[in-house]
């Protein structure tokens, strides 16, 4: 038997950690299997002559996560392997400042007007023109929805290995995360054409109802502040 330790990238919770833990349990050749959550590692016993490192860390993407041999194996005979953790890291950062780069706009447009009323902060003219009234609906929704699609394309993991794992019937917390931040921006689409036809057909309610109705900037605050929890999970 052979013992060993893995590096685990993108869990979350201890379902990402039952999901990895069982993903290399039905690997045939498997002995024991244990996954640290805290601590970001898997230990893995296993055959040799059945199973070996490939297998394991095939196994542990293909449920969704990223794996690598840990550094602490390289005084064994394994052939030592780059420790990828600090680019990860270094991605998650890059993430999150494009991410509040296009938040910060977008919450101020979609809030502006709340920011007067709570704080009295005066609202600059060119904000006036160009989103306040019924008559400028479609630019002030437009126009947040175009300030998400970077937070959404930078954060895309979320939604790649959020829904791989609930088409697998087994759902984690990126699960949720795509769920709910792709209801908010599905949602905020259906609101624009709402405000498109009631411009059209004059009916002025619809325009008024739906404009107070877009929640792209949740979609975006939701991406953001997890990459921000994510970041300080690992002490960063």
């Amino acid at each position: 038997m052979k013992k060993v330790k893995f590096n685990v990238q993108g869990m979350t919770c201890s379902s990402c950690q039952a999901h990895v833990e069982n993903a290399v349990k039905k690997l045939e050749g498997t002995e024991s299997v244990n996954v640290n959550l805290l601590s970001n590692n898997m230990m893995v016993e296993y055959d040799e002559k059945v199973l070996d490192n490939k297998k394991i860390i095939n196994a542990v993407v293909d449920a969704g996560y990223g794996a690598n041999i840990s550094e602490e194996n390289n005084k064994k005979k394994d052939k030592p392997k780059k420790d990828n953790t600090k680019e990860i890291i270094k991605s998650m950062k890059k993430r999150l400042i494009i991410s509040i780069c296009f938040l910060i706009p977008l919450m101020y447009i979609a809030m502006y007007h709340m920011f007067y009323d709570w704080f009295g902060i005066p609202i600059p003219e060119i904000v006036n023109n160009l989103f306040h009234g019924t008559e400028n609906a479609i630019i002030f929704s437009f126009t947040q929805f175009i300030l998400l699609l970077p937070i959404v394309y930078v954060n895309r993991n979320y939604f790649i290995v959020g829904f791989k794992q609930l088409f697998k019937g087994t759902p984690n917390m990126d699960s949720l995360i795509a769920l709910g931040s792709t209801a908010a921006t599905v949602y905020g689409i259906f609101a624009i054409y709402m405000i498109g036809y009631g411009l059209g057909h004059n009916q002025i309610e619809i325009v008024q109802r739906y404009s107070m109705d877009i929640y792209f900037e949740s979609a975006g605050t939701i991406l953001t502040l997890i990459t921000v929890r994510k970041i300080f999970r690992n002490k960063i």
